[in-house]
C-alpha cells in the first residue's frame, strides 16, 4: 500500500483535526502524520507522496510552526515528489486574504520541483480575494476548507478531495505491460 507523508501546523486545533479526518478516510494509502512544529527535513523527505496542510492567520499569514520551518523548506528540493495541498481560513472575517497561506506554500513547493496535485473548485465560497487561486481563477490550489463558516461542508469536500486525489495518483503510475 501506499505510503502519504502528511505534515500540518495547526494554532486551533482544526487543521490537526482534517489531518485526523483525511488520515481515518483515506483507505487506499497508509497516511502518516507529523505535525510540522517538530519535523526535520528528512522527515519529509521519505515520502514521494505528501500532503500538506496549512491555515491562513490574520491578514494573509502564515501559520507560526510553517513560518518557523519556511528557511528550511526554502533550501529544500520537492523535485520527483507529488505533493497535494488543502488550506483553512475564514471566507467571511478575512475575505480579502481567504486561503491565502495556502497559495504561498503552494508556490514555494512547486518552485522546488514537486508536482502539485489536488487542485480544488471554488464553486460554493464567498470571498473577495486569494493568493491561493490557479491562473484562471477557477480553482484553489488545493483543498479549501472554511471551519468558520461553512463547517457543515467539510467532510463532504473532504470526500471529493480524496477521491480526486486517489483518481489523480492512480494515473501517475507507470503502466506495466504483462508479457
Amino acid at each position: 500500500m501506499q505510503r502519504i507523508g502528511l505534515i500540518y501546523g495547526t494554532d486551533t486545533g482544526n487543521t490537526e483535526e482534517i489531518a485526523y479526518l483525511l488520515q481515518e478516510k483515506i483507505d487506499w494509502a497508509v497516511v502518516e502524520i507529523h505535525n510540522i512544529a517538530s519535523c526535520a527535513p528528512e522527515d519529509i523527505a521519505q515520502y514521494q507522496t505528501l500532503i500538506l496542510g496549512i491555515p491562513t492567520w490574520d491578514f494573509g499569514g502564515i501559520q507560526a510552526d510553517w513560518e518557523d520551518f519556511w528557511p528550511i523548506l526554502e533550501d529544500m528540493s520537492f523535485a520527483n515528489k507529488t505533493i497535494a495541498l488543502y488550506g483553512l481560513g475564514d471566507q467571511l472575517g478575512y475575505g480579502y486574504y481567504f486561503l491565502d497561506a495556502l497559495g504561498l506554500l503552494h508556490d514555494a513547493v512547486r518552485d522546488r520541483g514537486a508536482t502539485v496535485i489536488g487542485y480544488y473548485s471554488i464553486e460554493g465560497y464567498d470571498f473577495e480575494e486569494s493568493r491561493a487561486l490557479t491562473t484562471d481563477g477557477r480553482h484553489f490550489v488545493g483543498l479549501g476548507l472554511d471551519e468558520d463558516r461553512q463547517h457543515e461542508l467539510t467532510e463532504k469536500r473532504v470526500d471529493q478531495w480524496i477521491r480526486q486525489l486517489q483518481k489523480e495518483l492512480n494515473r501517475k503510475k507507470p503502466q506495466t505491460r504483462r508479457a
